[in-house]
């Protein structure tokens, strides 16, 4: 897939309407807005546009309402939470490509901007409906894709949407791309990727691509227990992926085939119950990663893991970092995954935290300032990789 794609700089928007596709998918609760975060992050894209000069008509989907109109769904809040942060009225249309989005769409002035109603409302949107594409074409001149979180989905407003419409990415896609893209194409060596997160098979095609590249792979979190089980360790009740073991001593020699380091807990901090609730004390003793005693369970990497895997990442120019080394919620048991987070937080290198659990640790430690760039989509960097092409990035324009 090719990464160098146009972005807003590279085209004219003067007196365009411009559709611009977000990632307003924000959470809520008695309909406020509990995190405006992907909201600000949408800011540079949509006032590059209205500095010069485009006529701005923004489209997100939020929730999953499957093709109906729920009202707790509405892009309202978005509109007005829009409308405080630009310091201009976002005017909200009543449907998404119908006749109050066309009309609104006609009376806007360069620098306007307008939102439409939440493109899942429609039910062509999932199945990318060419005649929704159209339909959401024609109230404008250009399209802007600045969604990375939904950019591995081919939705009529992501990617059909761009068969009827010159199309470029936006600042946040752009980002993405760049660091990401070079990143996995070229990286600074040594290159260090660190998987963690509950299950191998979530993981399958990711540790497969990431082989190709890496100097040295890091597993932990859940999924480490099938790969010790591959090793012939017991693993005791800690969560097993048992018809992977097979494919996770493949990939064992893949790696040693290739040269690559690959480095999997030395210890482990286990307990004999899953903590319930999730943030409530538990009892925990740390043994070695081969002696995990029968009816316990691994939650967390042990302190000679955290060192061993901080280490790795101190010595590194690139790290790619996705999913928590144990279950982070729990105080007693974020320790491996803050020591992760510390060690990006200190390195020189490029790092690079994808989406979820992980961008949400970083953040939550206040290291986010300290890491180069936290992705904005789980699925999508998840997907990005593996080395899958991104639909909402490949039906744009190529520099």
């Amino acid at each position: 897939m090719n990464y160098n794609k146009k972005s807003v700089e590279d085209i004219d928007v003067r007196g365009k309407r411009v559709l611009c596709r977000c990632d307003f998918n924000v959470p809520t609760k008695d309909d406020k807005i509990t995190s405006d975060k992907r909201i600000v992050a949408a800011l540079p894209t949509i006032n590059y546009l209205r500095q010069h000069g485009a006529r701005v008509i923004l489209c997100s989907h939020m929730g999953k309402p499957k093709g109906e109109f729920k009202p707790e769904l509405s892009l309202q809040v978005v509109a007005d939470r829009l409308s405080e942060l630009l310091g201009v009225e976002v005017q909200m249309s009543k449907d998404v490509a119908g006749e109050d989005s066309k009309r609104l769409a006609a009376g806007l002035k360069d620098g306007d901007v307008m939102l439409l109603e939440n493109t899942r409302f429609e039910k062509g949107e999932t199945k990318n409906d060419p005649a929704l594409s159209k339909a959401l074409a024609e109230l404008a001149d250009l399209f802007v894709n600045d969604a990375f979180g939904t950019a591995h989905r081919a939705h009529s407003s992501t990617a059909g949407v761009a068969d009827y419409l010159p199309a470029v990415c936006g600042y946040l896609i752009a980002k993405e791309v760049g660091i990401m893209g070079k990143a996995l194409a070229d990286p600074e060596r040594p290159f260090v990727a660190i998987l963690g997160g509950a299950k191998v098979s979530d993981k399958l095609n990711v540790i497969n691509n990431l082989l190709e590249k890496v100097d040295t792979l890091i597993i932990g979190g859940g999924m480490a227990y099938t790969f010790l089980a591959a090793k012939g360790y017991s693993v005791g009740t800690s969560l097993l992926d048992a018809e992977k073991i097979d494919y996770c001593r493949e990939m064992m020699q893949k790696a040693e085939a290739k040269g690559v380091k690959l480095l999997l807990p030395v210890d482990t901090v286990v307990s004999k119950q899953f903590p319930n609730p999730i943030d409530g004390p538990v009892e925990v003793m740390t043994v070695k990663a081969d002696a995990i005693p029968e009816g316990y369970m691994g939650l967390d990497i042990g302190e000679q893991s955290r060192e061993l895997f901080a280490e790795a990442a101190k010595a590194a120019k690139t790290v790619v970092w996705n999913g928590p080394m144990g279950v982070f919620e729990n105080p007693t048991l974020a320790k491996g995954t803050i020591a992760v987070a510390e060690a990006l937080a200190a390195s020189e290198a490029v790092t690079i935290v994808g989406g979820g659990d992980s961008a949400a640790a970083c953040e939550q430690l206040g290291f986010a300032d300290k890491i180069t760039h936290i992705s904005t989509g789980g699925g999508a960097s998840l997907e990005f990789l593996e080395g899958l092409e991104l639909p909402g990035i490949a039906c744009l324009e190529d520099k």
